[in-house]
């Protein structure tokens, strides 16, 4: 196959590594010049100077920072204005962390020019982008052209669901990481309590790997990033405050009364708007560790 890819970042990079190693031809692109020379340098790959120079893929995978974004790239003369230069009959696939009803209209406007769209958002973070063992959530109204993308897919994850129409894949992305924030977010307040009490916040996490507070956020990012203070995950703070708004917004597009939604996107955009986007989305506990 094909294959253009659209953003090298942290995420990106290996997830485009990995359909190199799948036997796909390869394309990249990255708004940073170095970047994607570098990364076509390592390698052995082909990187695009213009977006016109994508023009002969079958597949185009954008990995970018929000849905707004992506929708720039595709559509304005400023972002670049990628899909007057694709082929008809590209499947476009954005596994970007994007909004569910703003994939919906990128769909109809690509549709326009021929091209299909499928929403592939993944989980897992970087070590999993790494191994080629991300959870990929996929999205779509095509079916033919979702399994003309599965062999693709299967690449960069060894875990494909199909999540129905356009736009699913990005509300299911966008609720495992409120669920995920909102966890965090209970961890984080447990620690800081405890600590104030006096108790040994490792102590603390001991007795909660074997009890029934269990979960990936005390086993893995409480335990591997916190205690130790290594805040090393990969996954930006501001990324995860931008997905929780997503999930608080879609319960609102829905009418569906989620107070606890809203409430922890207060808190995520707090510690973004206290620490700083860039910063990683484990260091949010310090965000709250003197909040008054």
């Amino acid at each position: 196959m094909r294959v253009g890819f659209i953003g090298i970042g942290n995420m990106g990079a290996p997830m485009a590594a990995n359909i190199l190693k799948g036997g796909h031809e390869l394309i990249v692109y990255d708004a940073d010049a170095a970047k994607r020379a570098q990364f076509a340098t390592a390698h052995g790959c082909v990187k695009a100077e213009r977006f016109v120079d994508l023009g002969a893929v079958e597949f185009l995978i954008t990995m970018l920072p929000t849905g707004q974004i992506v929708r720039d790239v595709y559509l304005t003369d400023q972002g670049g204005g990628l899909a007057k230069h694709l082929a008809r009959g590209t499947v476009a696939i954005d596994m970007s962390s994007s909004e569910p009803r703003g994939t919906r209209e990128l769909g109809a406007s690509l549709c326009g020019f021929g091209l299909v769209l499928i929403d592939a958002p993944v989980s897992g973070a970087v070590p999993r982008a790494q191994s080629a063992t991300l959870t990929i959530m996929i999205g779509g109204d095509e079916t033919a052209a979702i399994e003309r993308a599965k062999p693709l897919l299967s690449t960069m994850g060894n875990r494909l669901f199909e999540t129905g129409g356009l736009g699913s894949g990005h509300a299911m992305k966008a609720l495992n990481n409120f669920v995920a924030a909102a966890g965090y977010t209970a961890a984080a307040e447990a620690l800081l309590i405890g600590q104030r009490f006096g108790l040994d916040p490792t102590r603390m996490l001991e007795i909660m790997n074997v009890s029934t507070a269990r979960n990936f956020i005390t086993e893995v990012v409480m335990q591997e990033h916190v205690i130790d203070k290594k805040f090393a995950t990969g996954f930006a703070l501001g990324l995860l405050a931008k997905d929780v708004k997503i999930a608080a917004d879609l319960a609102h597009d829905v009418n569906q009364p989620a107070p606890l939604a809203q409430l922890v996107k207060d808190r995520w955009a707090l510690a973004r708007d206290r620490l700083g986007y860039t910063r990683d989305n484990s260091e949010a506990i310090l965000a709250w560790s003197d909040d008054s």
